[in-house]
């Protein structure tokens, strides 16, 4: 049996499993009666009618920290059916590169480091406020399909890393169990990565936003899963007997999950399989191969005021999915035989943790790794391996009003052994709305 043989095997029987669990499946409950906060400015309508859709737009499961929480500004029909919530940040940040700088604004991106180091570009100073974000979001519940969702998200970042410009971000229709339109991928697990200042993210942690449909069916109060059908998004390393097509066939990322301790705590295995089509113009044959990958993720609040998060993968070709490899040609790159192309292996983890003093001021660590492996057909020049290590502090000086500083490390490392490095210090200023 083939390779492609034992992963659709693995993938089938995943898919299977899911598919006999679904007879008994276990919604989220949400409270019928939910105290609106103190922070939320209801604009029309009478919430007392609505407390259950307020718990759906404070429900905060499988977001990350960087990701907008909950609307400020509340809106209600007079029978409390629907609500619209309207939200965001502002944020503001400054920073000063040192022994080595990376030239992409705001984000801290290893895979950037020039290597060897710079002597013209050893420091930095930046400023900017374009990660800023708003966004919409609608709740209603009908008796067919229970809650739905409609959600939309911009920020300011379509003028580039160092400019601005009104971009969309997020965009899906969520009903049931099942969410449609541009969102994180199935593949992701937001709750896994640790706070940061940095919008970039350490360089191994899983980050990808696709056009998508999921589904996420929940079995019991700690058991829960995932399959999602998403755009692929392939960029390669080309030959001149090889080039890019258009792709034919949908990635395919899946999950189960076990959370305890009200969510607080979880543990997720996920799968990917993708399907990379090329060109081999040696035979003028179109080509595709196999991209999988394997993951390990979660979190455990393992006392009142320590939590810790991890994440970890290995794979082939899965580089669109990884904060540091996303769009640098290395999900699919030319091999030694003539007009072929492989899916490269590749590693990913992320360990980090949080510490709270008290309830306005914590404390985070993360340290994280992408690395590429046997790539020797490649230029020396190419990137073998991206480390980065973040220390953050925040306070919260009022309800929403939060200041952070941040120290950054990153080394960058090629397949010739030269190595770059960078240093950064960060401060930011946010308004949550």
């Amino acid at each position: 049996m083939n390779r492609l043989s034992k992963i659709a095997g693995l993938f089938t029987a995943v898919c299977t499993l899911s598919s006999l669990h679904a007879v008994a499946l276990h919604p989220r409950e949400m409270p019928d009666s939910f105290p609106i906060p103190q922070r939320a400015v209801v604009a029309t309508g009478d919430p007392e009618q609505a407390g259950a859709l307020v718990a759906v737009l404070y429900d905060t499961h499988d977001l990350h920290y960087a990701d907008p929480s909950a609307p400020r500004f509340l809106f209600f029909d007079r029978k409390g059916k629907v609500a619209l919530g309207i939200g965001g940040y502002i944020k503001g940040t400054m920073q000063y590169d040192f022994g080595g700088a990376i030239d992409d604004g705001a984000s801290f991106t290893t895979y950037d480091i020039p290597v060897p180091n710079n002597p013209a570009q050893r420091e930095q100073f930046f400023a900017n406020a374009n990660h800023s974000t708003i966004f919409l979001q609608l709740v209603g519940r009908s008796e067919k399909f229970g809650y739905y969702q409609v959600y939309a998200q911009t920020q300011f970042t379509g003028g580039g890393s160092t400019g601005y410009g009104l971009q969309l971000k997020q965009a899906y229709l969520k009903v049931g169990y099942v969410t449609a339109g541009l969102a994180n991928s199935t593949f992701v697990d937001g709750g896994a990565g640790t706070p940061g200042i940095d919008d970039q993210g350490p360089a191994g942690e899983m980050s990808r936003k696709n056009v998508l449909v999921r589904y996420v069916p929940r079995f019991s109060d700690h058991f829960s899963g995932g399959i999602g059908v998403e755009m692929p998004s392939v960029t390669e390393t080309l030959s001149e007997s090889t080039q890019k097509i258009n792709q034919r066939v949908p990635d395919i990322p899946v999950y189960v999950q076990y959370e305890w301790g009200g969510g607080n705590s979880h543990i997720r295995l996920s799968g990917l399989l993708r399907n990379l089509s090329y060109r081999d113009l040696a035979t003028q044959k179109n080509r595709f191969a196999t991209g999988w990958a394997v993951q390990l993720s979660g979190m455990a609040k393992l006392t009142r005021n320590f939590l810790v998060y991890y994440q970890g993968a290995y794979g082939h070709g899965y580089g669109a999915y990884i904060n540091d490899l996303g769009g640098q040609g290395y999900d699919l790159v030319y091999s030694s035989e003539n007009g072929k192309m492989k899916a490269p292996a590749m590693s990913n983890y992320e360990f980090g943790a949080r510490y709270d003093f008290t309830s306005s001021l914590f404390a985070t660590l993360s340290y994280s790794e992408a690395r590429t492996y046997k790539q020797w057909q490649l230029p020396a020049d190419s990137y073998r391996s991206g480390r980065y290590l973040g220390v953050n502090a925040f306070y919260n000086i009022v309800p929403d009003l939060t200041v952070g500083v941040q120290y950054l490390y990153g080394r960058r490392k090629n397949y010739s052994g030269e190595t770059g490095r960078a240093n950064r210090i960060m401060a930011m200023l946010q308004y949550n709305f």
